[in-house]
């Protein structure tokens, strides 16, 4: 699913990033990678999203979010190094 379809309080794990090269540099850059944790923490109805990534507070738009695909967390997946 997409950043912008994730319920708002719920963790999530980002799966991939397809955005334009400059922008997926600077979200990595952020700390927005694969098998990353993320928190939905606030949404709204232009598909803004106010994300916790890595304890930071991030707010991206609906074309950022667009291209930000999530799954949700479960088992062993918020360990560190787990596979998938």
């Amino acid at each position: 699913m997409r950043l912008y379809e994730g319920a708002v309080g719920t963790a999530y794990l980002v799966s991939s990033v397809v955005v334009d090269d400059t922008i997926t540099r600077r979200l990595e850059a952020l700390g927005v990678n694969e098998m990353t944790p993320v928190t939905i923490l606030n949404k709204k109805g232009s598909g803004s999203v106010i994300i916790k990534i890595r304890g930071t507070r991030l707010a991206v738009g609906r074309r950022i979010s667009e291209g930000i695909e999530i799954q949700e967390m479960t088992g062993r997946e918020d360990a560190p190094h787990a596979e998938q």
